[in-house]
């Protein structure tokens, strides 16, 4: 499965040698809801993401990717340190150009 850029990079990329090239896969402007909560922009977005990497020392392998509107819906089998691990979990991005523009985790 070929994975739009900035998508490859949101599953591929490791804190913290990665943060840089990880912030390019997202607008300036981006928003990221994960666990109840809502991260705004490049700030807020790599702290919750290396904040999210040091809780659950967690990987993520896209299993397929579909289109439902204007997101790109992927599922990925995540495993790390939580309870139920592993789960798959649906990824919807949202793009604007070359950028992730919104992203729902769940």
């Amino acid at each position: 499965m070929i994975l739009p850029t900035p998508i490859q990079i949101y599953f591929t990329a490791e804190p913290p040698q990665d943060s840089a090239v990880f912030a390019t896969a997202f607008a300036p402007d981006a928003i990221v809801h994960d666990e109840g909560l809502t991260h705004h922009g490049e700030q807020e977005i790599i702290a919750w993401w290396k904040a999210a990497k040091i809780k659950y020392r967690h990987r993520a392998e896209p299993l397929e990717m579909t289109e439902a509107g204007d997101k790109l819906l992927v599922r990925a089998r995540v495993s790390g340190d939580f309870p139920g691990s592993p789960a798959v979990l649906t990824f919807a991005f949202g793009l604007t150009g070359d950028r992730i523009q919104d992203l729902r985790i769940g």
